[in-house]
């Protein structure tokens, strides 16, 4: 990946990625387990992060889906 394309599509550490979605950090790891919020990016022994295009993506998806059961 490229530096300018990394730029585009920073990576968001949990808190970021909480406040993003506004949803718990207990939450988000539920939703991982079922396998429904996007896979974490391991960044060390103890961190890890999420790619920034993928969590707006799943917002994204989550608001089409409304937007089905609305119609």
């Amino acid at each position: 990946m490229s530096l300018s394309t990394q730029a585009n599509n920073p990576i968001w550490r949990m808190p970021e990625t909480c406040h993003q979605v506004a949803l718990s950090r207990s939450t988000i790891y539920r939703l991982i387990d079922l396998g429904d919020f996007p896979k974490p990016i391991p960044l060390g022994a103890k961190s890890i992060g999420f790619l920034s295009s993928e969590v707006i993506a799943w917002k994204e998806q989550r608001i089409a889906a409304r937007k089905t059961k609305e119609a």
